[in-house]
């Protein structure tokens, strides 16, 4: 979608000036007129945060779009034509994002348009995996039951990528809280204490005596810890969006992470196989399905692999390969490749390895779940115990000498 910059006037003669979305500048003039607006001028204008939609990156998210497949699928399914069934949930859906191409949607198909063609204008809302069944399926007749796959593919990848983030989400804050209770202690409650032990004057032990040294310096230079920590933040998002080989980098230290790097690798696995195994159920070619699969994997790693395997497999070789020669992908995942590409069963051996590793993760999310919080409270008993004794030892030092 282009943007336009347009200059006209209403049929009572008001001058209207704004902006307007269309595919081409023949559709933005067809909008402006259908809204009685005679344009004299349209130039087009890059979008700005003053005439963007306010979505992130005006797209939609995982949970609506989910919605979107089921209902799209079941009502495809129940005989509703896609005009009528785009019509339909663009009525009802609540995502501004999804609404809006829906209904720019519905209008490129009652334009003659194929459904396929028309939601790859759209590539924000509708990813690649989504626009390649749905024209796999209109190629084969089998729109119905590419859909359905499709729906229960996004279910599962939404349920799998929740479940992990959550997992991830509770170390993450139980830290974010034991630093919260440190600088606490550290700013009020440490402080307290410094002049009771001057007045004493006895000498402090090491534990106390660090304890209050850190204790200061978060009191005098917090700022500058903040900012510190602020430009480090700044500048790793920055190599991380702008710079390939630290992007990729950061992801082979996360799949190398200890407890956390299996759990990501066995889920970015079952992600790859079983997003291959639904575009080969669908009649999406080979070659097709991998450059599809090497965009929306989510991880560079495996990216790189699957581009490495696409170019073996036009060299005469074949999948499994480079798998096999690749240490994130472990030997049940290449070997149970090789037995489909050799027996012609390769869609029904991917979907198994899909499913093995989704149930794979599925258990270590639950049993991360139930040592993580155990761990964590022991963590934080640990560092307030620390500083606490580190006050509590020169007190009774005091009190011995008093008595």
């Amino acid at each position: 979608m282009e943007m336009y910059k347009y200059v006209g006037r209403t049929a009572s003669g008001v001058l209207k000036r704004g902006t307007i979305e269309g595919t081409s500048r023949r559709d933005a003039m067809n909008q402006l007129r259908e809204k009685g607006i005679s344009p004299r001028e349209l130039t087009e204008t890059k979008p700005s945060i003053f005439n963007r939609d306010l979505a992130i990156g005006n797209g939609v998210k995982a949970e609506d779009f989910v919605i979107y497949c089921r209902q799209f699928a079941t009502l495809i399914r129940a005989g509703i034509t896609i005009v009528d069934a785009t019509k339909i949930l663009a009525d009802q859906t609540e995502s501004k994002g999804l609404k809006k191409a829906l209904k720019q949607v519905e209008q490129e198909i009652r334009g003659g348009l194929a459904f396929s063609n028309a939601v790859e204008k759209h590539p924000k809302i509708f990813p690649p995996l989504f626009a390649n069944m749905v024209r796999a399926g209109e190629m084969t007749g089998n729109l119905d039951d590419t859909l359905e796959r499709m729906a229960s593919y996004f279910e599962k990848q939404h349920a799998l990528k929740k479940n992990i983030q959550s997992t991830m989400a509770y170390p993450l804050i139980l830290t974010v809280l034991i630093i919260g209770v440190v600088i606490f202690l550290m700013v009020y409650i440490i402080p307290q204490f410094m002049g009771i032990y001057d007045q004493f004057g006895s000498e402090l032990p090491m534990i106390t005596q660090i304890i209050l040294t850190v204790s200061e310096m978060v009191q005098d230079l917090w700022w500058l810890v903040l900012l510190l920590i602020a430009i480090a933040i700044g500048i790793v998002i920055f190599l991380y969006k702008t710079n390939e080989s630290f992007h990729y980098s950061v992801h082979v230290a996360m799949l190398k992470m200890p407890i956390f790097g299996k759990l990501l690798q066995k889920a970015a696995i079952a992600r790859m196989t079983r997003t291959l195994s639904s575009l080969f159920s669908s009649a999406v070619p080979i070659l097709d399905a991998l450059s599809i699969i090497a965009k929306v994997v989510e991880n560079p790693v495996i990216s790189k692999v699957v581009t490495n395997a696409r170019k073996n497999l036009e060299e005469g070789g074949t999948l499994s390969e480079p798998l096999a020669e690749h240490w994130v992908f472990p030997p049940l995942v290449h070997q149970m490749t090789a037995i489909g590409e050799q027996t012609g069963t390769l869609d029904y051996m991917l979907e198994k390895i899909a499913d093995f590793y989704e149930e794979d993760v599925d258990r270590t999310v639950d049993t991360l779940k139930s040592l993580i919080e155990p761990l964590m409270i022991v963590m934080l008993a640990f560092v307030v115990g620390i500083i606490v004794l580190s006050v509590m030892i020169p007190m009774f030092q005091v009190f011995t000498e008093i008595q």
